[in-house]
């Protein structure tokens, strides 16, 4: 029998809390089922009493191998692949891929399929925007702002329906262009729906804007230095709220982007210092802005366009030279990237993808510790991410 003062004998140091009672640090599983993390995501996150000590966020749920899939695909077909992965983004989402294939073909899409493509990218930024400007209030406890949010969101789902034919997954870009032309009487009618959502935004702007409860709950939380930033990789509004100014429509541009960010153009990078929850909203809603007056002004150039071809002919086999390439652009949450490995084939021989809300969750990891309970949600709402986008 072992006696206390034996080598073997082991001693648990237990702290005492407030009145002698024992404490301990408790695990807490936030998700995979749980309203406050947008889709299948997992936190494991420790506590000390109501304070955060570590997390870790635990991705996979919604994992479908879209990679893997690329490669047993030609490259008309990974486009319904490309749009799926962030399902609010899937026509910018759409871009990157037949960019780069165009790239490695040689391709130069016509003028006309070049403005459309911008125009529809950017109503497909403000649709992005909305659903998170009428989400993340309702996180942390209002509701009314969600119902403004999808009264915009509906009036710009419906022109991008008709044009494309899709609600979500549009499936409208092609390599060599877009899949067909803009209906007749279109542009008139994309250009109304703008008009008329320019003209409501200032309803959920008085709800959201200067609201004391929000501020309470966003000012100085959630904090991200730009050292943070450039350490995970994080990129779009959230890296853009802690004063990284960054953004490839400016800086790498495709499209129509480098005449709209000339210098006098409407283009213009939206950021904020102070790094915080509150900051990554004023940043998505301000982007609001700067995308429907981009759109306006896509809608003017098209207007002075003749009509003519919307796409290039291609080979009935579309196959890539041998070689590598990748292609970046903004998406609404950030950083989109595909590196496409070509071996003269009509598949991809590889084709990664690099989706911006998977760095923006990693730094999760960083910024949660010291917080309560409570400004988790805050936290983890205004780092605007869909799971698909995580998962891939």
């Amino acid at each position: 029998m072992t006696t206390p003062s034996t080598p073997s004998q082991r001693e648990l140091t237990v702290g005492l809390g407030a009145g002698g009672l024992a404490t301990a640090d408790m695990v807490l599983n936030i998700g995979p089922q749980h309203p406050a993390t947008h889709g299948v995501l997992r936190l494991r996150i420790v506590v000390d009493g109501e304070r955060i000590v570590s997390a870790e966020p635990i991705v996979g749920y919604m994992h479908r191998g879209a990679e893997k899939l690329f490669e047993v695909r030609d490259y008309r077909q990974i486009v319904v692949l490309a749009n799926r992965h962030d399902w609010l983004s899937a026509f910018s989402s759409e871009l990157g891929v037949v960019l780069g294939v165009e790239r490695m073909l040689g391709i130069e899409v016509p003028e006309r399929a070049v403005w459309a493509r911008t125009l529809l990218a950017e109503l497909n930024r403000v649709l992005n925007h909305l659903m998170f400007l009428g989400s993340y209030p309702l996180e942390l406890g209002a509701i009314t702002p969600i119902f403004y949010a999808f009264r915009e969101r509906e009036e710009l789902q419906a022109v991008m329906e008709e044009a494309s034919g899709g609600r979500m997954h549009y499936m409208f870009n092609r390599v060599g262009g877009l899949k067909e032309d803009l209906p007749a009487g279109w542009l008139d009618r994309a250009a109304y729906a703008v008009a008329a959502v320019r003209r409501r935004l200032p309803d959920l702007e008085a709800l959201i804007v200067g609201n004391e409860i929000l501020e309470a709950r966003t000012r100085g939380v959630g904090v991200l230095s730009p050292e943070t930033i450039a350490a995970h990789g994080v990129s779009g509004p959230i890296a853009r709220a802690s004063g990284v100014d960054m953004d490839l429509r400016r800086d790498e541009p495709y499209l129509a982007y480098a005449e709209l960010f000339a210098e006098g153009g409407p283009g213009r990078v939206v950021t904020r210092t102070a790094g915080d929850c509150l900051a990554r909203l004023e940043v998505l809603l301000e982007q609001t802005h700067v995308a429907l007056d981009l759109a306006d002004v896509c809608l003017d150039r098209l207007r002075s366009l003749a009509r003519g071809p919307v796409n290039v002919k291609l080979p009935k086999v579309l196959k890539v030279p041998e070689g590598d390439l990748y292609t970046a652009t903004e998406n609404p949450l950030g950083f989109n990237g595909y590196y496409l490995v070509s071996r003269g084939e009509k598949t991809p021989w590889r084709l990664k993808l690099r989706s911006a809300s998977f760095n923006n969750i990693s730094v999760l990891g960083e910024v949660l510790p010291g917080n309560l309970i409570a400004d988790m949600v805050a936290i983890l709402g205004s780092m605007f991410f869909v799971v698909g986008d995580i998962d891939k």
